[in-house]
Formats: structure tokens, C-alpha cells, sequence
């Protein structure tokens, strides 16, 4: 991409349809992205989905094996807690639109047999990928925007942003009219047992309430 759009707040209102044609437009040239080496090693780029007129967007770090071998973000076992969590939470699935901040999967083989081992992007990577999460944020210009882990957290507010410091609290940003953080998914599964995995799912849902609770009093509002 040669520019990066303008923050929600910096631009008019557009319709649902002229929503739908952006992201599809966004979508397909997004799929001949090279603007790092990721897209090398990877089978296809993974874009969001979502519905163009969602009221939330949620922002994880990058696809995994599954989603990579799809072509869609949180298909995978991560997907499946996510899936789980927004339904506990009360939060209508359509009214979600779900993304990564990097578009390709960056892995590492394993040392023995065939899986791909997710691997951290660089910042460099982030920072290649981030006009295209800027110019789905300006398509949808969702209400809140929710940041899935400390990757997609620090990409979009800062290097020194903790996601174990301010997790689940509204934080200010022109991207959105109300932003959290919380963890990412995967970090449910990587629980050491399950006592744990059912303390740290019900910290996830807590914080996913938030977001529920802000949109039941934005309908109200309305």
C-alpha cells in the first residue's frame, strides 16, 4: 500500500455498502502484499472477516497454522476459545469483525516431524502490516476496538503499553471511541492444567463483558 488512511475519528461517515465494497477491495489487493518477507513462507495472506458494519474489532497478533492453511483469521483451536468467550460474554458474533495486526503466518519448523511452530514477528513486520490494519479500522470504523494479547497491544498503543497492567480498563485512543486490551486466546491453551485454563478463561470473559456492558449502554443511548 502506498499511504496509510486516516484514524476513524479524522473521517466521515460511510455507508454500510461503501463499507463492504472497501473491504473487499482492501481484501483482494491485500492478497498480493509483499511488503515484508513473511508472505514467503506463507500459503496466503489472512485478512479479517467480519461484518463491515461490526461494532467491535477484535485485533490478535498474526494467523496460526490453521488460519494460514484457510485463508481466515481464528479458525484454529485459539479461534475456538475465542468463539466460547463471546458467547459467555453476551456478545453477538455478527457485530464483530476479527483481524490480525501481521497478515502472514511466521513460522519455524519443528525439530522433528512436520508442524509449523508459530513464531513472534519483529517489529519491522508489524510496522510493514499496520497500513492495512489502519485501512480496515478506517472501513469499519468500529465503536471499540479490542487488543487480543501484548503483540497486537503494543502495535497499536505503544511499546510500553503491559497488557498485565491494564487489561480489561478503557484506555484512550483516536483510533476508536473506547479501545481495551486483553490477552490473547492461545494463552488459555497454554495453561498448565485445567484449574488454571477455567481461572484464566473467566479473567477473559470478565474482560470481554466490559466490552458487552459498553454496547448494551451505546444501544440504549441510541
Amino acid at each position: 500500500m502506498k499511504s496509510v488512511p486516516k484514524a476513524p475519528d479524522q473521517l466521515p461517515l460511510i455507508s454500510a455498502r461503501e463499507r463492504a465494497t472497501g473491504l473487499k477491495s482492501l481484501r483482494q489487493e491485500a492478497a498480493h502484499c509483499k511488503n515484508c518477507d513473511l508472505w514467503r513462507n506463507a500459503t496466503q495472506t489472512v485478512f479479517g472477516v467480519g461484518s463491515p458494519k461490526a461494532k467491535v474489532m477484535l485485533v490478535g497478533e498474526q494467523p496460526g497454522d490453521m488460519e494460514d492453511r484457510k485463508g481466515l483469521p481464528f479458525v484454529g483451536p485459539a479461534g475456538r476459545i475465542l468463539d466460547e468467550a463471546l458467547v459467555l460474554a453476551g456478545i453477538d458474533r455478527s457485530e464483530v469483525y476479527v483481524t490480525n495486526a501481521v497478515k502472514h503466518f511466521k513460522w519455524t519448523p519443528a525439530e522433528r516431524g512436520k508442524r509449523r511452530i508459530h513464531k513472534k514477528p519483529r517489529q519491522s513486520e508489524i510496522q510493514a502490516c499496520r497500513p492495512w490494519l489502519d485501512a480496515e479500522l478506517a472501513a469499519v470504523q468500529p465503536d471499540v476496538l479490542v487488543c487480543l494479547g501484548a503483540t497486537a497491544a503494543q502495535a497499536i498503543l505503544g511499546a510500553k503499553f503491559r497488557v498485565t497492567q491494564s487489561r480489561g480498563k478503557w484506555i484512550e485512543s483516536p483510533l476508536a471511541s473506547r479501545v481495551l486490551a486483553t490477552v490473547h486466546p492461545s494463552s488459555i491453551l497454554r495453561a498448565q492444567d485445567d484449574e488454571s485454563r477455567n481461572t484464566q478463561m473467566q479473567a477473559f470473559i470478565a474482560d470481554l463483558r466490559v466490552v458487552a456492558d459498553a454496547l448494551k449502554q451505546s444501544k440504549k443511548a441510541a
